[in-house]
């Protein structure tokens, strides 16, 4: 993987941001479904908590999907009786600073 890596996004600063982004968005949709599912409840029944559509809840367990809004973010952790935590991390690999 670290081949893998070095050949395709290291150096690459639109590369790496998109594989940034890739990851996050992945994270995201993973553990919606996971607190989804924890809870036994289905896409439906959480959209109905929600009060969206079932197709948007689907949408945002989908690791591809970059469109999360920090307002639907907020409505679903109120769905699911958690408390929604955004912030802001130092990077693992320091990105230049231009001058």
């Amino acid at each position: 993987m670290d081949e893998l890596y070095q050949k395709y996004v290291a150096g690459r600063p639109g590369q790496e941001a998109a594989l940034e982004n890739a990851r996050l968005c992945g994270s995201i949709a993973h553990e919606i479904h996971d607190l989804r599912t924890s809870a036994g409840l289905t896409q439906k029944e959480l959209a109905a908590r929600v009060g969206t559509s079932h197709s948007v809840i689907s949408r945002l367990e989908a690791s591809d999907y970059d469109g999360y809004s920090l307002r639907l973010l907020q409505r679903i952790s109120v769905a699911l009786d958690r408390k929604l935590d955004v912030r802001f991390l130092p990077r693992s690999s320091p990105r230049r600073k231009s001058a």
